[in-house]
């Protein structure tokens, strides 16, 4: 179960970096905001995963 957590996370990261490079090219403020908040907040659940171990 808790490799699912992780693949998750990543793949939350990855979303966010992917809507931080479509925001920019679409020109939109939003869109990068909402890639930034999911990358963030995929990097700090998948430390608090790894920490826990």
């Amino acid at each position: 179960m808790k490799i699912l957590k992780i693949v998750g996370f990543i793949l939350l990261i990855a979303f966010g970096i992917f809507m931080i490079v479509y925001g920019e090219h679409d020109d939109s403020p939003g869109g990068q905001g909402l890639g930034l908040i999911a990358a963030i907040t995929g990097a700090v659940y998948l430390f608090k995963t790894f920490k826990r171990q």
